[in-house]
């Protein structure tokens, strides 16, 4: 179910999983020449009312025609972020059909990453995404996020003094291999601020994996604390944050000690973390 920050829509629709591909092969030297993005853009307006209400298309666009302008026109986006994209066509939109009263367009990057001058191959598995409302006064929500974070720590994360009662199973663990799944969503300061060409982007990247890799942690709940304070602390741009973690722990088949194991994929059920962080 899609949700709307301008609140409750009695009807909207659009065009969902559309992916383009935008190679610039004799671009700028500082840009990747490959841009990819998975597209979804949802329209609302009285105007689409009659469809619904009575089979009625005469002011109806068709889903086939979004996506072709979706993919036509990002031909024309000279960015290389997903948020100036979701800007870009959510516009343009706007300009080529005066029944739309609000549009929605989300977008999720599909990353490569070169392994030469000529070649690339898919990046990841986290991607970036971001989400544009727009109404006919003006910019309605900035959104952006990274989903799919899969991260690996050998040791340095404990779980222990939790509390014990009949149904307790679990033994306090002092060094756990840790094997989390993170999502991140923040929305800004100021709209502005989310146009910053992949910057906030690329520094909330910076801080997750820095976070991870130096802190020590008594739970994976007090781990995405420090990620989310550090991101309010370093990044002004960033107003609130949510972040999502799964615990994907591996069972332990055997160990050595500390420095020998054999383990495998965590069975589901699965434990699952948030939190949300606003600046003060």
């Amino acid at each position: 179910m899609e949700h709307f920050a301008s609140g409750w829509k009695r009807s909207y629709y659009g065009k969902g999983d559309v992916i383009v591909y935008r190679l610039n092969r004799k671009g700028r030297q500082d840009a990747s020449p490959v841009f990819g993005a998975n597209v979804l853009m949802l329209v609302y307006g009285d105007a689409f009312w009659q469809t619904y209400a009575s089979g009625d298309n005469t002011g109806l666009i068709a889903t086939d025609s979004m996506k072709n302008f979706i993919q036509r026109e990002t031909m024309a986006f000279e960015g290389s972020d997903v948020e100036g994209l979701c800007r870009f066509l959510g516009e343009k939109f706007f300009g080529v059909y005066p029944q739309v009263e609000g549009i929605q367009t989300s977008a999720t990057e599909m990353p490569y990453q070169p392994t030469s001058n000529v070649a690339f191959t898919p990046s990841g598995p986290e991607r970036a995404y971001a989400r544009i409302e727009i109404g006919r006064s003006g910019t309605i929500e900035t959104a952006s996020g990274i989903r799919g974070f899969k991260l690996l720590r050998l040791g340095g994360s404990s779980f222990r003094g939790f509390v014990r009662d009949e149904y307790t199973t679990l033994p306090d663990i002092a060094n756990r291999p840790l094997h989390m799944w993170l999502d991140l969503e923040w929305r800004y300061t100021n709209h502005d601020s989310a146009f910053s060409g992949g910057r906030v982007t690329s520094q909330v990247r910076e801080i997750v994996t820095d976070v991870f890799n130096r802190f020590e942690s008594g739970s994976i709940q007090q781990l995405i604390y420090q990620m989310g304070t550090r991101m309010l602390a370093e990044i002004p741009a960033v107003a609130e944050v949510h972040l999502e973690a799964d615990n994907r722990t591996w069972d332990t088949i055997a160990e050595r000690g500390d420095e020998l194991g054999v383990f495998t994929d965590a069975r589901p059920p699965y434990g699952i973390l948030g939190l949300r962080l606003r600046r003060a």
